[in-house]
């Protein structure tokens, strides 16, 4: 038993270059990769010569995009997304490629009144589970994109993938999985494995970590409140992708000791009654039900 949990402090690893909101569209998409110094010039000597943008220059000239230009504009602005090109994350995570897509906007609308909450009562904690009944229904997708929602608007944000029996944030967001939560709460790792997500200068993820074969008793050590606290110092905003709980104890566990939960059901999979019975459960553990999220997908 732990009796006295140890001091665990959560810094996340791999800090990318700090923000430079003072770069030009040109300087952005060169670093990017999709143009050369050379082509850089041709279209800045296009907008002095035509009275253009450096936008419109570029795709006068055919050396651009207008979503290239997009994309530049929304670093510049140090609103953060990943180019369509990009495979470093999964194209499920919607919001790190298309910020205007309907369901970023929902996921924005879930953001916002989760920050709403916070700021009329402070005992809405700023960590939040993401809880679904049964398996299928996009808990995982919906704690991803929360998580990537959060860091868009410049809060630090912490995802962690609490679901020790069918991890998937590794795979959205290609990360090594080898050491995660299962290892920190075993005491047999540290912090160094939080990792910061590339592009994303305030997402970092901790991975379910190693399968282990007793996933509740490790989420009931004490060690598991401490990760949280510790976190709760570091960073604005955690968010927890959980087990179905229809299934698994774990997500009452885990909802309990972050005192929020986001419910995500889904249309036409979501069964009534099984959804009642979890829903009992939450209650009979105390769990603070601070939002919900129809998938209609």
């Amino acid at each position: 038993m732990d009796m006295k949990p140890p001091h665990i402090a959560l810094e996340p690893m791999g800090v990318p270059t700090p923000r430079r909101s003072t770069r030009f569209i040109g300087e952005i998409l060169v670093e990017a990769g999709y143009l050369d110094a050379e082509a850089s010039e041709r279209i800045a000597q296009a907008q002095r010569q035509n009275g253009l943008s450096f936008g419109d220059a570029a795709v006068k000239l055919k050396l651009l995009s207008r979503a290239d230009i997009e994309f530049a504009l929304a670093q510049q602005f140090e609103y953060p997304y990943l180019h369509a090109t990009n495979e470093s994350v999964s194209p499920s995570v919607v919001l790190a490629f298309r910020p205007s897509d309907p369901f970023a906007e929902q996921m924005r609308s879930l953001r916002t009144q989760l920050v709403m909450q916070r700021a009329a009562n402070t005992s809405v904690p700023s960590s939040f589970a993401i809880l679904s009944a049964q398996s299928g229904e996009g808990r995982s997708m919906v704690a991803a994109n929360l998580a990537v929602a959060f860091s868009q608007m410049g809060e630090r944000t912490l995802l962690i993938d609490a679901d020790m029996r069918s991890a998937s944030q590794h795979k959205l967001f290609n990360l090594s999985s080898r050491n995660g939560l299962s290892n920190m709460l075993l005491g047999r790792a540290g912090p160094e494995c939080i990792s910061k997500v590339p592009h994303f200068f305030d997402l970092s993820v901790l991975t379910a970590g190693s399968v282990p074969p007793n996933p509740q008793e490790l989420l009931t050590r004490a060690r598991m409140t401490t990760i949280l606290a510790e976190a709760a110092k570091t960073f604005d905003v955690v968010v927890l992708d959980t087990p179905p709980a229809a299934e698994f104890a774990d997500a009452q566990i885990i909802a309990s000791r972050t005192g929020g939960g986001v419910l995500v059901t889904r249309a036409a999979k979501t069964n009534a009654r099984v959804l009642n019975r979890v829903l009992t459960a939450f209650k009979d553990c105390g769990t603070n039900l601070v939002g919900t999220v129809l998938n209609l997908a």
